[in-house]
């Protein structure tokens, strides 16, 4: 198909040493495919951070009628970044984060370091976004973390059974950022009580 055929709306032809660094970008993103977290799937298998930043890209599509005004395009955004920094140096699960533990530094090190292919526009907005994130001061950015924090406990509840101390973990994990808005803790409500009725079977089991 020549340019001329070329159907409206079906995009342009970009510059070759763009299309390059955008490429090589991706590849070097793949590395989040095998960036293990310490949970699993509802089968046991060990869970990647590709896949938990794409259930959680997928929170913001399902509930976009009850976001109101939000900017649901930078949403989904900042959900498909935000772990980025992971495919370097990986995942540290949330009881072993410790404050004062440069983990924040390092990933936004990473992730410059991932996005140094990139077009320099693209690579200024891609870590202009993940600042967002971090910071936590936009609405996005709060409703962001906030779905990060809800995707992992709906997690947790569809893996294999734990010990008490894993769902009583659950239980206070997050519970600020939950807190946003009354979407996020109406959700947080359920999720508790699915949390609650394991606790007590690994309760049970143990006694």
């Amino acid at each position: 198909m020549t340019k001329a055929e070329e159907l409206p709306g079906t995009g342009t032809e970009i510059d070759g040493k763009r299309l390059a660094g955008i490429l090589e970008f991706l590849q070097a993103a793949e590395q989040l495919k095998d960036t293990l977290r310490s949970g699993t799937t509802g089968k046991g298998r060990p869970e990647s951070t590709a896949e938990h930043s794409w259930r959680l890209a997928l929170m913001p599509l399902l509930f976009e009628k009850e976001l109101g005004n939000i900017n649901l395009l930078k949403l989904i955004k900042l959900a498909l970044i935000h772990d980025l920094g992971e495919a370097i140096s990986g995942d540290v699960p949330a009881p072993l984060q410790q404050p004062g533990d440069d983990r924040q530094d390092r990933e936004r090190r990473d992730f410059q370091s991932l996005c140094s292919p990139l077009p320099a526009d693209l690579a200024a907005e891609l870590l202009a976004l993940w600042d967002e994130y971090a910071s936590a001061q936009t609405p996005e950015a709060r409703l962001a973390k906030a779905f990060d924090k809800l995707e992992t406990m709906l997690q947790h509840v569809l893996m294999p059974p734990q010990d008490a101390e894993f769902y009583r973990f659950n239980l206070t994990y997050g519970q600020d950022r939950t807190d946003y808005c009354l979407l996020t803790r109406q959700i947080r409500e359920i999720v508790d009580s699915q949390t609650r009725i394991l606790m007590k079977d690994a309760e049970v089991k143990t006694a």
